[in-house]
C-alpha cells in the first residue's frame, strides 16, 4: 500500500493553537498575514506546477519562526547597544519598543573607584583610627595591630593617610593690644567680649593682620619644634623623631575587601546580557520593512524544511525508471538566502548604532558649515 504523503492543498485558515509556541497567536496583524504568507512561499516553491510536501502548519511554524528571528536579532542588537545604560537598572519591566536615553550613571560608577584611591570620594568608607605615643613607645609602630577606636579584627587594612594634630595655632593666638596683662582671654570668649573692664583698649585691625599673626605661631613651631614627620611600609609606621611626649598619631585607612569586593547587591536588577527584559516584539509594531524580511526569511525557512523533507529519499521511482529529487539543492539555497539575510539585517542595524548615527550627524554638520560658508553675505542699503 502507497504512503499517502501530506501536501499543501492550496488554501489555508489559520487558527489559535496551530503554532509551535504560540507566540502571535492573538496578534491581529499575524492572523491576517499568516495564511498570505503561506500561500505566497507555496507559489514561491512552485504550487501548483509541483506538489509541495509541506502543510499548513509547517508554514505556521516557520512563519512565527521568521518573526522570532527577526526580534531576538533586532533585541540582541538593542541589548549590546543600551548595556552600559541598563546595567544596575530594574529588570522587571519589558524594554521592548522603548527608548532608550543614555546616562551617566556606569560612567560615574568606575569614576568612584578612582575617587576612592585619590581620597576624593568613591564608594568605600574611609575610616580613621588612632595610636598614642609616647616615650616609652618606641619609634615603630604595626597600624594592623595597634589601634583605638576601631575594631576591624580579621580584616586587613590599607593606611592611606597619616598625620599628626598640633595645638591649632588659635588657641594660642592673642592680642598684643589688648591692655589687660592676661592676654585675650581666648579673644575674650570668643568676641562675646565676656566681662571686659573700662582699661581694655580695642584696636580696629584688617583681618590680614590675624592670618599674619597664626602663619607667624605656625611658622614659630615648625623652626623651633620638631613636628613629626612619617615613613610607612606596609603598614609599619616609623616616626620621626623619636616621640618624648605623650600625645596622639591619626590614620585614615579602609578595609581592603571594601575595596576589592566587585559585587553590588542589587536584586531585581539588570546584570548582563542575560537577564536585559526584551520580549518578542510585537507583530502589530513591526513595520512594513521588517515585515518583508520576515517574508523572505519565512520563505528560506520553508524551502529548508522542504529540502530535508526530500533529502530523505535520494529518488523516487516513476514509470520506465526514477527521478532524483532536489532535496539538497533546496537545503543550500536555503543556508546561503537565510545568511544574506541575517547579514544583511545586521549591517542595518549597526549603521544605525549610536556611534554612527552620531559619526553621520558630524559629517552632515561639518558639509553644511562648509556650504553655508559659499552663500555670499546679503547687502543692506538704507
Amino acid at each position: 500500500m502507497a504512503t499517502q504523503i501530506p501536501i499543501w492543498t492550496g488554501t489555508s485558515t489559520f487558527a489559535s493553537g496551530q503554532t509551535p509556541f504560540a507566540f502571535y497567536d492573538s496578534d491581529t496583524a499575524f492572523i491576517a498575514d499568516v495564511d498570505n504568507t503561506a500561500t505566497w512561499c507555496a507559489k514561491r516553491l512552485g504550487y501548483p506546477i509541483v506538489d509541495i510536501e509541506l502543510q499548513s502548519g509547517s508554514f505556521y511554524a516557520v512563519f512565527e519562526e521568521a518573526i522570532t528571528e527577526y526580534s531576538s536579532q533586532v533585541n540582541y542588537f538593542n541589548i549590546k547597544e543600551n548595556l552600559l545604560t541598563l546595567q544596575g537598572t530594574s529588570s522587571g519591566s519589558n524594554l521592548t519598543h522603548r527608548e532608550i536615553t543614555p546616562n551617566f550613571d556606569r560612567t560615574i560608577t568606575l569614576a568612584q573607584q578612582y575617587g576612592t584611591e585619590a581620597g576624593v570620594g568613591g564608594d568605600v568608607t574611609y575610616k580613621t583610627g588612632s595610636i598614642t605615643v609616647g616615650s616609652g613607645s618606641g619609634q615603630v609602630y604595626n597600624l594592623d595591630n595597634l589601634w583605638t577606636n576601631v575594631s576591624e579584627s580579621g580584616n586587613n587594612i590599607e593606611i592611606k593617610r597619616v598625620y599628626y594634630e598640633a595645638t591649632p595655632a588659635v588657641t594660642r593666638f592673642f592680642d598684643p593690644y589688648v591692655g589687660t596683662g592676661a592676654g585675650s582671654d581666648q579673644m575674650l570668649q570668643g568676641f562675646g567680649w565676656g566681662n571686659y573692664t573700662p582699661a581694655v583698649n580695642f584696636l580696629m585691625l584688617p583681618m590680614y593682620d590675624d592670618l599674619l599673626r597664626v602663619q607667624a605661631i605656625e611658622f614659630n613651631d615648625h623652626m623651633r619644634k620638631s613636628a613629626y614627620t612619617f615613613e610607612l611600609v606596609n603598614n609599619q609606621l616609623k616616626v620621626f623623631p623619636k616621640p618624648t611626649t605623650e600625645g596622639k598619631i591619626w590614620f585614615e585607612y579602609i578595609v581592603e575587601q571594601d575595596r576589592k569586593n566587585p559585587l553590588k547587591t542589587n536584586s531585581g536588577s539588570i546584570t548582563d546580557f542575560s537577564n536585559a527584559t526584551y520580549n518578542n516584539m510585537s507583530y502589530t509594531e513591526i513595520n512594513h520593512a521588517g515585515k518583508q524580511w520576515i517574508r523572505k526569511y519565512t520563505l528560506a525557512l520553508a524551502k529548508e524544511l522542504l529540502g530535508n523533507i526530500r533529502s530523505k529519499y535520494g529518488s523516487i521511482p516513476i514509470p520506465g525508471g526514477e527521478t532524483n529529487l532536489d532535496g539538497d539543492t533546496l537545503r543550500n539555497e536555503a543556508t546561503t538566502e537565510k545568511e544574506n539575510l541575517l547579514t544583511q539585517l545586521r549591517e542595518d542595524l549597526e549603521a544605525t548604532s549610536r556611534r554612527n548615527l552620531l559619526e553621520r550627524q558630524k559629517e552632515e554638520a561639518e558639509f553644511m558649515g562648509e556650504t553655508l560658508t559659499r552663500i555670499p553675505y546679503p547687502i543692506y542699503i538704507g
